[in-house]
């Protein structure tokens, strides 16, 4: 299995001009769905499994769950920007960095599950209660210089979702550890 193929389970994230209600729906189904699956899926591994890196010079799997955590607790602070501002700057963060503090490297799995688990509940709330207005509202990111429609955010973090549930799954399809 080759590099790009680790680090890109799914493919890389594919913007879309617009979103239909049915991708829309979807995309907020599958963000519901994401700390149920890790949940299942990471229930009875031991410090050596969550210590393992998904791929060659990636993250281990507790980097991983700390960072999802980290990611959604943005996007969803990001999304209430963008509904109660007009077109906000957000603030970027340093991932890998954040990826490298003790916390992540040491705190239990199941703190961030929970955060995940919680901040999705609230989260996906807010998404199905939106409208098109709503889903057209934009943020500015100065990192990558872009304009993000909240539809386009939905789409970015189901994917997203998706992405590290497949790190985590594929590791344990390799190692057997289902």
């Amino acid at each position: 299995m080759d590099l790009h193929e680790l680090k890109y389970p799914i493919g890389e994230f594919q913007s879309q001009e617009s979103y239909t209600p049915s991708e829309i729906k979807s995309n907020i189904q599958i963000i519901s769905a994401l700390p149920s699956k890790f949940i299942n899926l990471l229930g009875n591994w031991d410090d050596h499994r969550l210590d393992t890196p998904y791929r060659p010079g990636g993250w281990t799997v507790r980097q991983l769950i700390h960072h999802v955590a980290d990611s959604h607790i943005n996007a969803y602070t990001r999304c209430r920007l963008a509904l109660t501002e007009d077109n906000p700057t957000i603030r970027p963060y340093e991932e890998q960095l954040w990826a490298e503090l003790p916390d992540a490297k040491t705190a239990q799995v199941e703190l961030s599950l929970q955060l995940l688990r919680y901040v999705h509940l609230r989260w996906v709330l807010l998404l199905n209660s939106l409208d098109e207005n709503d889903l057209a509202r934009t943020y500015f990111h100065p990192g990558s210089q872009k304009l993000y429609r909240l539809d386009e955010v939905i789409a970015n973090y189901a994917w997203h979702s998706e992405h590290h549930y497949q790190h985590a799954f594929r590791l344990a399809q390799r190692n057997n550890w289902q």
